[in-house]
């Protein structure tokens, strides 16, 4: 059994510690949190399980690594402090733990990605023998895994497309829904997640690694945005109101341009309410899908749909960055210390798994 650690029990961290506890081949031995409040709380209470795991969850950094954890699952946030996330990542690498997580949008693309987010990280795996996978869903398996595999599928591909098409009213993190993403924020606010190059900051690393995969070379990358303000003022059962007149949808793409046109898209379509731009991309129920389209000849289309806690369309989302992550720990035990991307971390069948309670 793998020695594996939870770090974080927030949307994700919730899920990380249920796919650890269901995994075969793991063994949960400490959940970390930075909230008093959860600290001597069972690891499955935290998880939204009906059982305890026998897992008290614990804010000693220190004693933790120092016990000498196999693997960690780094479920801390990486959107508003990078930094922090970024030498707490390395720090479990150093102390010679396989480390997967969602954060650092970076280093999903590890070969280009910047030297600030890439030297710590190897320097790292020097002197600890650690490793590092960061994968996710979007950006993560929705576009790299998945696309790569269904363009396999087609004699002819004129063109990829992933897109993610989401009610973000469903998504539990209203900090981000408001401030990052700019819902129910006046038009002439400038959202940071939207700010030119953002989007290709957080995205293009996908684009590169699909390209590398289909052995093309990229012209560049290019950025579109639109964005919709709400028509009359609508209430969330998770974020309260957001007023007509302020910003209720946006619409963008991350375009890999090859010859000269846009052959590998990454499209989000982002909604707090579906009444707004309704002429937009929708998912086939309302509630959020993640879609690749592979054009050519045949046409290809292919639709997932997850659901976790109570049918949350978010939180299956992330259930799924989580399961690729969890997935991928043993396969990184076996292998060679190393920083690693999704075109070398094969996603494996669910060995073991079938039929097993979680």
């Amino acid at each position: 059994m793998i020695s594996t650690v939870v770090w974080g029990t927030g949307n994700v961290g919730r899920a990380a510690v249920r796919a650890v506890a269901a995994h075969p081949g793991l063994e949960l031995s400490a959940v970390l949190v930075s909230n008093p409040a959860k600290v001597g709380r069972d690891a499955g209470a935290l998880a939204g399980l009906d059982r305890e795991l026998g897992v008290a969850a614990t804010d000693d950094v220190a004693a933790v690594l120092a016990a000498g954890p196999r693997a960690l699952v780094y479920a801390g946030s990486g959107d508003m402090r990078p930094d922090e996330a970024l030498a707490d990542i390395a720090r479990a690498v150093r102390a010679g733990a396989v480390v997967v997580t969602p954060a650092l949008y970076p280093l999903y693309d590890q070969r280009n990605a910047p030297p600030e987010f890439r030297d710590p990280v190897l320097a790292a795996v020097a002197e600890g023998g650690g490793s590092l996978f960061v994968s996710g869903v979007d950006p993560g398996w929705g576009n790299d895994v998945l696309p790569l595999l269904v363009s396999g599928l087609g004699s002819v591909v004129d063109g990829i497309r992933c897109q993610e098409i989401f009610d973000y009213s469903t998504y539990e993190q209203e900090d981000s829904v408001r401030y990052l993403v700019g819902m129910g924020q006046p038009m002439d606010y400038v959202p940071p997640m939207l700010v030119e190059s953002v989007p290709t900051m957080v995205w293009g690393g996908q684009i590169r690694l699909m390209a590398r995969a289909l052995g093309v070379e990229l012209d560049g990358i290019r950025e579109t945005l639109e964005r919709r303000a709400l028509e009359s003022t609508v209430t969330t059962r998770t974020m309260g109101d957001f007023s007509a007149g302020t910003q209720g949808a946006v619409r963008f793409e991350v375009q890999g341009i090859v010859g000269g046109e846009p052959r590998i898209v990454i499209e989000h379509v982002t909604r707090i309410h579906p009444s707004c731009a309704p002429d937009w991309p929708v998912p086939p129920d309302g509630a959020g899908a993640h879609r690749v389209v592979i054009e050519g000849r045949p046409r290809i289309e292919v639709t997932v749909e997850a659901t976790d806690e109570g049918e949350n369309r978010s939180a299956g989302g992330n259930a799924t960055a989580v399961g690729r992550l969890v997935g991928a720990i043993d396969w990184l035990v076996e292998a060679e210390p190393g920083l690693y991307d999704a075109l070398d971390v094969p996603l494996r069948p669910a060995v073991g798994k079938l039929g097993r309670s979680g």
